[in-house]
């Protein structure tokens, strides 16, 4: 029988490889095969035998499945400058990349040396300067880039280490390792690896565990361990993670480290600087943090020191950070240390700052503000790839211009040669990426994580590897839809599972929680989520009952039903504020032939107050606190936004739009549910659940005046009381409480002032002020604050208003009814305002403006 080692691996696998796999390597080294190119290497055979027993069609099977997990746990890049594509899903191959333990261990010991390097030519750069003076760093290569800070020049030492350091390596063409981009800024990707592992755990269970494969936990409790000893003195501080935003590319990562590692996830307009400190806006008041762990590019973290267009930032961020307020992990400058430029003299500043040769080398690179330099780049420039000393994105692959654009390029590099360098091409090491049904060599580059610790520098025992789509890329890169896969370091030893918190002895007394601290911006989020899925829900609830009622009156309908149908699709326009919709210049038109309006309002994704578009807000509120869902919370919120994709790609009629419809509110119950039973019931719980009664509340006075202010023919007003009972989910609840008599009465009674209907204007409204009263108060004074006074307002005109009084006619109105409204509406919007100033803007209350004004008037 033919060695396993020898056996071609076609054979093994059980699955379709491309015939000519080795002749698609070109020339690029393989992670998988030999150097001979006869047979898969040693360490890759236990797992190449495992995917001979999983069998080609079981692998497509869990390669979809991963692709399902990724999209409903909300994985993706963002594209934020591509408009048709603001965010793409992120993409894992099935087959991960191995790494053999021996080979690891080297490659460690290698990155922690590079990462020590940087930090000192950081704190040399930013302090003494000793390798300018020496010559070791051309002057011009620093301060000729945009990334040196001048005013992060000699800042405290603690705020001045490389606490996070990665990069970019691939094998060339003879299998040796090269360095091709260092990362010290805001270094990404870690949390992509752990997402990718957590998933290839769930898919290969029984395989991860025989081969043996090194855990990520241990990384993770370290990084915790590094970013809290970054301020000894402070026995718990408050850590935050600063992110630009849900339009930054990883914005994903930034919501899920922050959740992962139990810190606040935070954007610039939630800090700010007093007295020297940095303070957490939150809804409790301001609250110091100690440690920022910055995701923003530096340049964008103070507008008053550095880019003073930024609003991304905190102004006075950096005088907090030379007052030893705050720490910053990276510390801000860290930029400058991801140059190009600098590639060519890492080994003589190792030699220098170490006394060490480099043990992993850069890929070949010259700075072309030396003349000899810069001769060779503009003699071999075909050959390169040309980058800017600034900007680390800036790549060309000169291989793919023309003679026209080679010629521009040269002069723009003669014109200021110090601004660029020119780089070897690497033909990178290719990794069996899963194509379709085969298994077929695609360029991967490996991306490496190190934190900084008590003993030096640890790397994850892993990393995020991207390999390239297409077989023809000159590159890898996620932008331009570059696959991911799972990185795996095999152990000679069981490796054993830790967690990212430090088990402690059990002492009989438990330490007290931290206080709950809710920043003002996830508050105004979180506020904004519970009254865009309630503006979702009432939407899609009238839209149902107007498509139920437009098939019984095309069927059936005599005029009165179609009367009916006539007003509840004026009303479907007032409550969305679609204009002019069905009450415009064209609506007898429209009301003839509605299906095309509606279709409009369900699917139009940029119709202002349609369905599409209110639901696309809510999924935006909700990705900007990722953060704060569990993961099944999440996982409704991805098959209601799936859902409606799938409507939108599918033909429609009102058949399929009513069962669409049915599965929205199905997918739309089921967040709220699972909200109400996964978040804790404070102030986040509170702040969702009174935007959903406030908007609840508000879109019931609009269609309760629409539709019953007015007295119409008896059985005209009999069909839209039993549509708006349908509408707020009352109707079977009205017929069982009210058997003998059913009337406009019975109907105002349980939809506007029975307490005990969920339903009911005055179930929302005593709700909101049962959560209005649990908000931190913002005065001390024994008075009313404006939002309790106002909650006051809204339930004593409740309880002081009979369903009777209400049904009085007067001019064919029904005036009491249309006042009743329109005082709720007015107290409601005054209170939805004022929680506005007092919680989110941080401005003084309406009172306070009141009494300023009262003391101020002449």
């Amino acid at each position: 029988m033919t060695d396993a080692t020898e056996m071609p691996t076609a054979e093994l696998i059980g699955l379709q490889l491309a015939n000519n796999y080795g002749a698609l390597q070109g020339q690029a080294y393989d992670e998988m095969w030999s150097k001979e190119g006869k047979h898969t290497q040693a360490h890759w055979q236990p797992l190449i035998s495992s995917l001979q027993a999983v069998g080609g069609k079981e692998l497509q099977r869990r390669h979809m499945e991963a692709q399902r997990l990724l999209r409903e746990n909300g994985v993706n890049y963002n594209v934020y400058h591509d408009a048709d594509n603001y965010s793409q899903s992120w993409q894992l191959d099935p087959v991960p990349l191995l790494v053999p333990q021996k080979e690891w261990d080297q490659r460690e010991l290698a990155l922690a040396q590079r990462a020590t390097l940087f930090n000192l030519i950081l704190q040399d750069i930013y302090g003494e300067r000793r390798l300018i003076k020496e010559g070791l760093i051309p002057a011009k290569l620093l301060y000729g880039n945009k990334h040196f800070l001048r005013p992060c020049n000699n800042l405290p030492k603690e705020a001045n280490t490389l606490t996070f350091y990665s990069c970019d390596i691939s094998r060339g063409p003879d299998g040796q390792l090269w360095v091709m981009a260092d990362r010290t800024q805001t270094p990404s990707g870690a949390g992509y690896a752990l997402e990718n592992r957590i998933v290839m755990t769930r898919l290969f269970p029984d395989t991860f565990r025989e081969i043996q494969v090194h855990r990520l936990s241990l990384f993770f409790r370290m990084v915790r361990e590094s970013l809290s000893k970054l301020a000894p003195l402070r026995e718990d501080p408050r850590i935050v993670v600063l992110t630009p935003g849900p339009n930054s590319e990883t914005y994903f990562e930034h919501a899920y480290l922050a959740s992962y590692l139990g810190y606040h996830l935070v954007q610039g307009n939630d800090l700010t600087v007093k007295d020297g400190k940095v303070w957490l806006k939150s809804l409790e008041g301001l609250k110091q943090v100690d440690i920022i762990f910055r995701r923003l590019d530096d340049s964008c973290c103070d507008p008053l020191e550095l880019h003073e267009d930024s609003k991304l930032g905190i102004p006075g961020l950096l005088q907090a950070v030379r007052e030893k307020q705050v720490i910053i992990a990276n510390p801000l400058g860290s930029g400058v240390l991801e140059s190009p430029g600098l590639l060519p003299f890492l080994p003589a500043i190792a030699k220098s700052l170490l006394g060490e040769e480099l043990k992993i080398s850069s890929v070949a690179t010259w700075w072309c503000g030396q003349d000899k330099e810069l001769q060779y780049v503009l003699e071999h420039l075909p050959q390169l790839v040309v980058k800017s000393i600034s900007d680390r994105h800036s790549g060309i692959f000169c291989h793919e211009l023309n003679k026209a654009q080679l010629d521009e390029l040269r002069l723009r590099i003669k014109r200021n040669p110090y601004l660029y360098v020119g780089q070897e091409y690497l033909h990178c090491s290719t990794a069996p990426t899963l194509i379709g049904n085969s298994l077929e060599p695609r360029l991967s580059v490996m991306r490496s994580f190190l934190v900084a610790t008590e003993n030096g520098y640890s790397a994850m025992p892993g990393g995020l590897t991207r390999t390239a789509r297409h077989a023809d890329s000159s590159y890898v890169s996620a932008e331009q839809g570059g696959i991911s896969k799972d990185t795996w370091i095999l152990s000679d030893a069981p490796d054993k599972q830790l967690r990212v918190w430090p088990q402690v002895a059990h002492t009989g007394q438990f330490d007290n929680p931290e206080e709950e601290v809710l920043a003002s911006r996830a508050a105004e989020n979180l506020y904004w989520v519970g009254r865009y899925i309630e503006r979702s829900e009432s939407t899609a609830r009238l839209l149902r009952t107007v498509i139920a009622n437009l098939n019984d009156s095309d069927d059936y309908g005599d005029d009165s039903d179609k009367a009916c149908l006539h007003i509840l699709l004026q009303a479907l326009t007032v409550m969305t504020g679609t204009l002019p919709g069905f009450i415009g210049e064209k609506k007898a038109e429209l009301l003839q032939q509605p299906f095309v309006e509606l279709k409009s309002l369900i699917l139009d994704g940029k119709r202002m107050g349609g369905l599409a578009q209110v639901l696309n807000s809510f999924v935006r509120s909700a990705f900007s606190v990722r953060d704060l869902w569990s993961n099944d919370t999440w996982r409704t919120i991805d098959d209601l936004d799936e859902e409606f994709n799938q409507l939108q790609a599918t033909p429609t009629n009102l058949y399929t739009l009513h069962n669409r419809l049915d599965k929205a509110i199905s997918y739309i119950m089921a967040f709220i549910g699972l909200a109400s039973e996964s978040m804790p019931h404070d102030n986040s719980w509170h702040l969702l659940d009174i935007g959903r009664r406030i908007e609840r509340v508000l879109i019931q006075i609009k269609l309760l005046r629409f539709c019953l202010s007015d007295v119409r023919e008896k059985v005209v007003e009999h069909l839209l009381i039993e549509a708006m009972l349908t509408t707020q989910e009352s109707l079977i609840t009205h017929r069982r409480r009210f058997r003998k008599s059913q009337s406009i009465e019975t109907a105002l009674e349980l939809l506007l002032l029975e307490p005990t209907n969920p339903r009911s204007l005055a179930y929302q409204v005593y709700r909101i002020d049962q959560f209005v009263s649990r908000l931190p108060r913002t005065s001390k004074a024994q008075h009313l604050d404006e939002e309790q006074r106002l909650c006051l307002l809204a339930t004593t005109r409740i309880r002081v208003t009979r369903a009777y009084d209400l049904t009085a006619v007067e001019n064919n109105k029904r005036a009491e009814l249309t006042l009743f409204l329109d005082d709720i509406e007015q107290t409601i919007t005054a209170l939805s305002k004022s929680l506005h100033h007092t919680y989110f803007s941080h401005t003084e209350s309406a009172q306070q403006l009141t009494t300023i004004r009262l003391e101020i008037a002449p």
